[in-house]
């Protein structure tokens, strides 16, 4: 619309049609200056936070599943300790730990699933006599798979704690 076309409209001058106009133009020169200028991310910019990201992650994603795996085997050490102390007390009611009244003694022996699922504790045949047993935990599951440090965690009459792994001095 043209200044003049405006003209006719009753309560309007031509010079208040003129500084609308204007100020109208001036409005859409600062939006074009505005639009010049770069606004966001560069991409070396976003690339160089996904670099960041990915350094981060490849530390953090082994150390936490380490951490998993070593938390996972408290469940097979306590285990452990409370089947070997349950034990101790048959030996101490029935003068044998193989004793089959003993609550924890079944006719094959000792097997028990830990709490959480991850280990099964057993001991069977020479590992469970009368003056003497070797309680073995073996890992199930994802632990198995997991654990390769510690295969095996043993504990016998005597309370000496032992594994088998390719780190055996971190599994006790």
């Amino acid at each position: 619309m043209s200044p003049t076309s405006l003209a006719g409209y009753p309560g309007t001058s031509s010079s208040q049609i003129k500084g609308s106009v204007s100020s109208i133009q001036l409005g859409r020169n600062l939006n074009k200056s505005i639009g010049s200028k770069q606004a966001g991310f560069t991409l070396i910019e976003l690339m160089i936070v996904v670099a960041i990201i990915g350094i981060l992650a490849a530390i953090a994603v082994p150390q936490y599943s380490d951490y998993v795996t070593r938390s996972r085997r408290t469940d097979g050490q306590s285990t452990l300790l409370q089947m070997a102390q349950q034990l101790e007390r048959c030996y101490t009611q029935f003068s044998a730990y193989n004793n089959t009244s003993c609550a924890v003694v079944g006719a094959g022996g000792v097997s028990k699933t830990s709490p959480e699922g991850y280990y099964v504790i057993a001991a069977a045949g020479g590992a469970l006599a009368a003056s003497a047993f070797t309680l073995t935990a073996t890992p199930q599951g994802a632990q198995a798979s997991n654990d390769s440090d510690c295969t095996t965690l043993t504990l016998t009459h005597l309370g000496v704690q032992g594994a088998t792994g390719a780190d055996t001095d971190s599994c006790w």
